[in-house]
Order: C-alpha cells, then structure tokens, then sequence
C-alpha cells in the first residue's frame, strides 16, 4: 500500500471500521489522526499505534458539529502542513428500528446529523485544504444500506444513500483538481452497531447470516485493507466509484 507519510484523518476512530483504519494506516507508514467524539476510546487506539511503532494523533471531535469539524482540519494542517486524506467514517445507527410511520423525530434528525451532515462538513472543509494543495484523497464509509433497502431502518438506510451520492457528486466535480473521492459499503460487519442490533434482536444472528452467501459477517480489518487501498497511490485512476464488500448478499 502507498501510504508512506501520508497525513490521514480518520474520523470515528475509537472503534469498529475506524479503528481498524486507523491501524492499517500507521501500519503502511502513514501519520494518522485518531478522531472520535470520545477522547479515551481515541487515545486507546492511538496508544496501540504507537506500541506497534506506528504515528498517531489524538484529536476529538463530534462530525455533527461544524465548527468542530473546522477546528480538526485547522488543527491537523497546523500540526502536519498539510491533509492527504479524509476518512469519513463516524456513523451513528437510530435507538429504535421502526417502521417508517413509527419512526421517531429524534432518531431522524440525530442519524441524518452524523451519518450525512457530518460528511458533507467533513467533504466541504477537506476538500477546501486539498483544493489549496492541488492534491488529495477522500474515502467515505458507506453501506451497503446505501444501495439496497433496509427495513426498519430509514434514517440510516437515507443517510448512507446519501453518501453514495455525494462521493460520486463531489468526485465528478473535483477530478480536475486531483482529488480522488470513492466510498465504501460494507455489509455486515462486526462492529458496535451489529453489536447494538444483535443485544436487542439475538434471532437476527442466523437470519442475517442466511442472507450472507459467505455465512459469516465482515470483518472491520478487511474494510479497512480495502479503504486504506483506495486511498493509496495505487489506484490513481480511480474516483466516484463505491466498493461493496458484503461476502456476496448484495447477489
């Protein structure tokens, strides 16, 4: 992977996809920026990286939240120079699975918050920097909710088609400027929102591994081989494209 010195932020980086990102990043030799809401599910990640001799840096921040979004990229260009690539990972699922009818306001507006409004912020001011550069790589984390139904599920199925949609929009519209944007939709996946939804519904275990033609869930580790792939100098030809990684339910 052709990450070496690098400036990566990971954002959602105390757990899940983005941990393991972040990992497989300083793995390869980048310099990543551990982000997360939580500053000690953060630092854990972060101390990991370095027991393992790889660089990294603590910098919290809820995507939700303009200006904290600002001060991540302000901070992270401050500190390093410049930002190579923006890892749009944070992602929240809704308390309760509803029916559409049934959904609560809260649930809406909080998921549509970070799952979508996070990463429009998190595209906006990156590609701001990157722009500035005249070079850089974004990789949202999608789902494969993102391109197929998802029952009960609305806000988060309407977020995740959303970054479909804004990573090919913002990829037609920055190629001329050398900045790459694709995404990635993993199936299931281990991870705490499988976990969350597992806690609640334990029958769903068999049935959604029924639907998996692989019979098992994803791992975080092989979602990030594949995000730390596309934002690497080995796929300079690529832009606008989602990644599905599923174990083959999609088929």
């Amino acid at each position: 992977m052709q990450v070496k010195d690098k400036i990566v932020i990971v954002t959602g980086a105390g757990s899940g996809i983005g941990a393991a990102a972040a990992k497989h990043f300083a793995k390869h030799q980048a310099k990543v920026v551990v982000s997360d809401v939580k500053e000690e599910k953060a630092q854990k990640i972060a101390d990991e990286i370095k027991d393992a001799k790889g660089e990294a840096t603590v910098m919290v921040a809820n995507v939700a939240k303009f200006n904290e979004v600002e001060d991540l990229i302000t901070k992270t260009v401050s500190h390093y120079g410049r930002l190579d690539v923006m890892v749009n990972n944070a992602g929240i699922g809704p308390k309760n699975m509803a029916r559409t009818g049934d959904y609560t306001l809260e649930d809406w507006d909080s998921v549509i918050a970070v799952n979508q409004t996070g990463v429009f912020y998190c595209m906006k001011l990156a590609i701001k920097q990157m722009v500035k550069q005249g070079e850089g790589n974004i990789v949202n984390i999608a789902s494969l909710a993102g391109l197929k139904a998802s029952l009960n599920n609305l806000s988060y199925s309407a977020s995740k088609f959303a970054v479909v949609g804004m990573t090919k929009s913002a990829a037609l519209e920055y190629a001329t400027k050398n900045i790459r944007i694709n995404a990635v939709c993993p199936g299931y996946t281990e991870s705490a929102l499988l976990d969350k939804l597992l806690s609640v519904r334990p029958d769903m275990d068999q049935r959604l591994k029924s639907v998996i033609p692989m019979k098992r869930y994803g791992l975080a580790e092989e979602i990030a081989e594949a995000v730390v792939w596309l934002a690497s100098d080995s796929t300079k030809f690529i832009t606008g494209q989602t990644i599905t990684l599923d174990g083959g339910t999609s088929l």
